[in-house]
């Protein structure tokens, strides 16, 4: 009953945060200077096509552009009637795209799941290989063993992941008959989901899984040796090797647990890193996932697909904090939750 109350206030506090930063977003985005539409205004001005100028001057009252800021704000959220009523994002209008002349969420719907498909692939292979090899390697410190395991994570650490990309883009491709591009076959493209339109996306996942989680799994190995270390070298090893039990089950009940927590704390940066990391490795391999979309709204102003796009990315970083607290509680004990503070 408590770890259900303590993740309603989790919840609770996820909406708190989601609405302050709905609000930063919508500031930043707004920083510069002029929007799409005052920018085409501009060059409609200057080529003389009145009859451009009038559409976009319709359009700025249409989605209340000609308003204050602040009033913007509160009706791009839903707080505020605008000129069809309520219809923000808490009432589901995501908005109209400029850029792409189509509704945001036409534009985002595919791109969405996609997107939450790869980078939770991304995840498993992360905590997949970072478990095993970082757990290994501290259990083997000082061997063969280590240094491979260290030389790799330093590999993947170093190499860039657009430059991984394109490498297994082409031997993928040539010696194992990967394929290129994309996250499923073109002719399974806007067609209902079938079994094998499903077998195309998984066969399609594997590059894009490995190229973006290689970077994270390297970082993660590196830090789960050394918090393995750090827990191999205290006392209570010493004294639990002494009284007889078996250096595995020592391992596996006390310094791994322990170790644990910072691996579980990870998942609220890693789901939003993912996400961000992965723009670049999206547009090289031709993903059709939000990363590309974020990047050609930001470029355009348009500001409804970049905010709700960036909302996007904030939902899923607070997602994953309360679902790294709620685990963070469940597997430590020494970790209290009562309503305030853990």
């Amino acid at each position: 009953m408590q770890i259900l109350r303590y993740a309603i206030y989790r919840f609770g506090t996820m909406l708190l945060t989601l609405l302050v930063v709905s609000a930063l977003i919508f500031a930043i985005i707004n920083l510069p200077p002029g929007d799409y539409l005052s920018n085409q205004i501009s060059e409609l001005k200057s080529t003389g096509q009145s009859a451009g100028i009038a559409k976009a001057e319709f359009l700025r009252k249409e989605y209340a552009l000609d308003r204050p800021l602040w009033q913007q704000y509160l009706i791009w959220v839903g707080f505020m009637p605008g000129p069809h009523g309520f219809s923000g994002l808490i009432q589901g209008n995501f908005g109209w795209s400029f850029e792409f002349d189509r509704p945001v969420s036409e534009i985002v719907g595919d791109s969405l799941w996609l997107t939450v498909l790869v980078n939770l692939a991304a995840v498993l292979f992360v905590y997949m290989v970072a478990l095993p090899l970082g757990v290994l390697a501290a259990a083997r410190s000082r061997t063969w063993v280590d240094y491979s395991s260290a030389f790799v994570g330093y590999l993947g650490l170093a190499t860039p992941n657009f430059l991984l990309a394109l490498i297994l883009f082409y031997y993928g491709h040539r010696y194992m008959d990967l394929p290129i591009g994309g996250l499923m076959d073109p002719s399974f493209e806007g067609e209902p989901m079938s079994w094998a339109k499903v077998q195309s996306i998984l066969w399609h996942l594997i590059v894009p899984t490995f190229v973006i989680g290689t970077s994270g799994a390297a970082a993660m190995m590196q830090r789960l040796r050394a918090n393995m270390l750090d827990e191999l070298g205290k006392p209570y090893v010493e004294t639990a090797i002494a009284k007889g039990m078996s250096p595995r089950r020592m391992l596996t009940k006390y310094p791994l647990r322990v170790a644990f927590n910072p691996f579980v704390a990870d998942i609220g940066n890693l789901l939003p890193s993912m996400v961000s990391g992965s723009v670049l490795v999206s547009v090289v391999l031709g993903l059709q996932t939000i990363g590309p979309t974020l990047l050609t709204a930001l470029r355009a102003q348009d500001q409804f697909l970049a905010g709700f796009v960036l909302m996007f990315v904030a939902l899923l970083t607070l997602l994953g904090t309360m679902i790294s607290d709620v685990l963070l509680v469940l597997l430590d004990p020494r970790i209290r939750y009562e309503g305030r503070e853990t």
